[in-house]
């Protein structure tokens, strides 16, 4: 069956909400690393539709996305959503704030199994996540079931030979401390990478893809681009987080996989490298993060 449209609405009100415009096309297609097309980005609960949203970005050279699931009806959305359209793959998992409100219901064993479910039983799912810790929104108290819903998908992303997508927010070092508990997947992205150079060459080592977000073209990130300056080239990889982070000069915007372009622009500059081998190493680099070409 095919996925309906969104209905869930989470956009923040009392913002110009105006779609930006279509920039220019890239040289050479890309991939949306993480979006979220079922999350609806305007304050009257609309959104763009799969089919227009596809549309734009692939006249703007974003050819392919990865969709990603964060609850379960999310997880649900992108299955069936990665189904139907060639464009798309699925990442299916608990975000890390969903895990306390699960525990404490008494139903994440419940969900759990329905994740692992999910992710085994399509072969266009490629990945488990976004799964990780986040002590941005989740207090002390919440802290332990994070933990253990961040050790369960790690360990399904395992068993299953998933990718492992994760989620990060003022938690690095307990990130690294859980993985290295656990033991590390054999393919690992740190989705809408957050730290500094210090971290990034942590999470290089341990021989993760740092996926870079809109965050990157703020003027106040400095730190975010110092760490893209030590990232090789072979594990930069490219994500807008729709409908959040939309990169400038449009934040406050919705955002979408058509706005790729701004960002990938902005990480050529600092790097100082062409935009087109920057293009063709996200294609490539998409590839080998999510387990081979879709």
């Amino acid at each position: 069956m095919a996925p309906d449209e969104p209905t869930r609405n989470r956009a923040a009100e009392g913002r110009d909400r105006s779609r930006p415009p279509l920039p220019e096309p890239l040289p050479h297609p890309v991939v949306d690393n993480h979006c979220h097309l079922d999350i609806a980005d305007g304050p009257d609960g609309s959104w763009l539709a799969t089919d227009e949203a596809l549309t734009r970005a692939a006249e703007v050279g974003v050819t392919r996305i990865v969709q990603i699931g964060c609850d379960l009806p999310g997880a649900r959305w992108a299955v069936e959503a990665a189904e139907k359209y060639d464009a798309l793959v699925a990442g299916v998992a608990l975000h890390p704030n969903e895990a306390p409100r699960l525990a404490e219901a008494g139903r994440l064993d419940e969900a759990m199994a329905e994740v692992e479910s999910l992710a085994a039983g399509s072969r266009r799912v490629r990945a488990v996540g976004e799964t990780g810790l986040d002590y941005f929104r989740t207090g002390e108290e919440g802290r332990a079931a994070q933990h253990e819903s961040f050790r369960r998908h790690i360990d399904l992303a395992k068993r299953l030979g998933k990718t492992l997508v994760i989620h990060d927010r003022d938690a690095h070092d307990d990130v690294l401390r859980l993985l290295d508990e656990e033991g590390v997947p054999e393919r690992v992205v740190m989705h809408c990478f957050s730290g500094d150079a210090r971290f990034a060459r942590a999470c290089l080592d341990r021989g993760a893809w740092l996926s870079f977000a809109g965050t990157v073209t703020f003027k106040n990130a400095e730190p975010l681009r110092d760490a893209l300056s030590i990232t090789p080239l072979d594990r930069v990889l490219v994500e807008t987080d729709a409908p959040y982070l939309t990169p400038t000069p449009f934040r406050g915007r919705p955002n979408a996989s058509y706005l790729v372009p701004h960002i990938v622009r902005a990480m050529a500059e600092h790097l100082e490298v062409d935009v087109a081998e920057l293009c063709r190493a996200v294609d490539e680099n998409t590839d080998q993060a999510f387990g081979g070409r879709w």
